[in-house]
């Protein structure tokens, strides 16, 4: 019998990638392609459908090859993206969305805060709607960058006959249909999933509060007319011509789509441990990669201000998903590198011993403390606040700013590794606070279970497991985001008959870290003290210069 495989095929905000997996979930090859992205003005983040498409295509004949896969052992298909919004005209080309005009920019990226005014004014209207989205809405959501759209650039937005969630165009571009992944629509759209799949979930008023209202129009033809759960196959699969750009037979199921970190939790929610310090409560999937992403699943809505939800059928059916995040995780740590005099010193460094600049940040950090064990206290006097990119969760402010606390004349190695640690544990902070508003309704969350390109951090997964006291697990696949878009494949060609039933036949095991001892507990608990405050201090700062305008 020939074996069947599923691709998962993943967007992020680098690179578009592909994982070919079996039907027991292991990845049998994967390739990647970098994407483009331009920064025309500060606060603008600009793609291209094109180039994106055309990444997928290289990607996926190289996963192919490398595998030794057939066109014909590809049984289905399953599509995650970065929540950006696409722009296309009628006869699906692409229209610009840049200032400087280039048709070929047709897609804002999620991390394009250009709409930042228009996100408080539709806050200030305090609809209902936005019960889901924790009383605020963010910038990074579609429907602030479809107002920006409308007010900056009308002749665009004229022309745009189609506005598609990534994920969701991706799907569109490979099958030609038009239905929308409850997932996408319901999380960064405001449709609310609990009405139904036929467009009865769009808020008439909310939109024509905003003079929105044609977009509405045509039983909201522009932003969808037909809903499905991710995974459900669409359409008759792979039209002729995107079977041929991807190397694979027309017909091919594809499966609804997903948002990137939400493939990411499906990916890993499934991951068992045997463990005797495994948690007995709610697992909260952590996708960290440039930004992060905190998913947890629940039976009953829980609405908690400055969280993202609760969804219905976003990812699994019938249940209810929160979502919060940090919009800077990785290219936070990133930043702290790059304006770092030691910087050189440190990749120079790297460059020479063959290993990356995180195994030299890990080694400097041990030989300072004498010790592996206590590294984490070589920030004593040293404290992130991580907000560059504003707080997406629980604040929920899109214009807040970071701050480092404690800095020294120093600029060597070891003062760039004690602001590298100090970051790690800003950003477990920032989980720590997130985790315990959730419990705070109730939630019960007590395991974090990783994915991303952070989870291959064993120091960022050492202070997450001691700043909030979960019982961290590390899912043993190596591509737990591309095997989440590969079990909405699974789902599509009829392998399984659920997502549950993927999760639990496709998600493999997972390695352990727990919290350490009560000594290093104290110490998180003062440093995230000092978090707190501040994240209190700089709301004391902005009260007074505005109080000077």
């Amino acid at each position: 019998m020939t074996n069947r495989f599923f691709a998962g095929i993943d967007v992020g905000t680098g690179s578009a990638r592909v994982g070919l997996f079996s039907e027991s979930g292991e990845l049998q090859s994967t390739a990647s392609k970098n994407i483009t992205m331009w920064h025309p003005q500060p606060d603008y983040a600009e793609q291209s459908s094109t180039n994106i498409w055309a990444a997928i295509c290289h990607a996926m004949h190289a996963a192919l090859e490398e595998g030794g896969i057939s066109a014909a052992q590809v049984c289905g298909i399953g599509f995650d993206a970065t929540c950006s919004l696409v722009a296309v005209d009628e006869n699906n080309a692409p229209v610009t969305i840049s200032p400087t005009g280039e048709d070929d920019r047709n897609i804002i990226v999620w991390m394009d805060h250009r709409a930042t005014a228009q996100a408080k004014r539709i806050e200030a209207l305090n609809d209902p709607i936005l019960q889901y989205t924790g009383g605020k809405i963010s910038p990074e959501m579609e429907v602030p960058k479809l107002l920006w759209l409308k007010e900056n650039m009308p002749e665009s937005f004229g022309r745009i006959a189609h506005f598609f969630d990534l994920p969701d165009w991706l799907v569109h571009r490979a099958t030609g249909t038009f239905v929308r992944s409850l997932c996408s629509t319901t999380c960064k759209w405001t449709y609310e999933s609990p009405k139904g799949t036929e467009g009865e979930g769009w808020s008439e008023s909310f939109f024509a509060a905003l003079d929105l209202d044609e977009v509405l129009e045509d039983n909201a033809r522009k932003i969808g007319q037909h809903f499905a759960q991710p995974g459900t196959s669409v359409g008759e699969g792979l039209s002729e011509q995107a079977a041929a750009e991807l190397g694979l037979q027309p017909g091919t199921p594809v499966g609804t789509s997903l948002i990137d970190a939400y493939a990411g939790a499906l990916g890993t929610l499934g991951t068992e441990t045997t463990g005797t310090d495994a948690g007995q409560g709610e697992k909260l999937a952590l996708i960290s990669g440039t930004s992060a992403c905190h998913i947890v699943t629940t039976t009953d809505p829980v609405f908690v201000p400055g969280v993202w939800g609760p969804y219905f059928s976003s990812l699994t059916p019938e249940r209810w998903v929160n979502e919060a995040g940090q919009s800077f995780a990785g290219a936070l740590i990133d930043r702290i590198i790059a304006g770092h005099a030691a910087a050189p010193e440190l990749r120079e460094k790297a460059e020479a011993n063959n290993t990356n600049i995180y195994t030299i940040l890990q080694a400097e950090l041990e030989a300072l403390s004498g010790e592996e064990t206590q590294t984490h206290l070589l920030t004593s006097d040293l404290h992130v606040q991580p907000d560059f990119l504003g707080n997406r969760s629980p604040l929920a402010d899109p214009t807040r700013k970071g701050a480092i606390v404690g800095l020294t004349p120093q600029t060597d190695l070891a003062s760039l590794a004690r602001q590298y640690l100090a970051t790690l544990q800003a950003l477990a902070y920032g989980t720590r606070q997130i985790i315990e508003q959730l419990n705070d309704k109730g939630v019960g969350i007590d395991t974090i279970v990783v994915s991303g390109g952070l989870a291959q951090n064993k120091l960022y997964l050492r202070e997450h497991a001691d700043a909030t006291g979960c019982t961290i697990l590390v899912p043993e696949t190596k591509e737990p985001v591309l095997l989440g878009s590969a079990m909405l494949g699974a789902m599509a060609g009829g392998q399984f008959n659920s997502l549950e039933q993927a999760m639990k036949m496709m998600s493999g095991g997972a390695a352990q870290i727990s919290p350490r001892g009560t000594a290093v507990r104290r110490y998180h608990d003062a440093k995230y003290q000092v978090f707190l405050k501040m994240q209190s201090d700089y709301a004391a700062y902005q009260a007074l210069m505005q109080s000077e305008e």
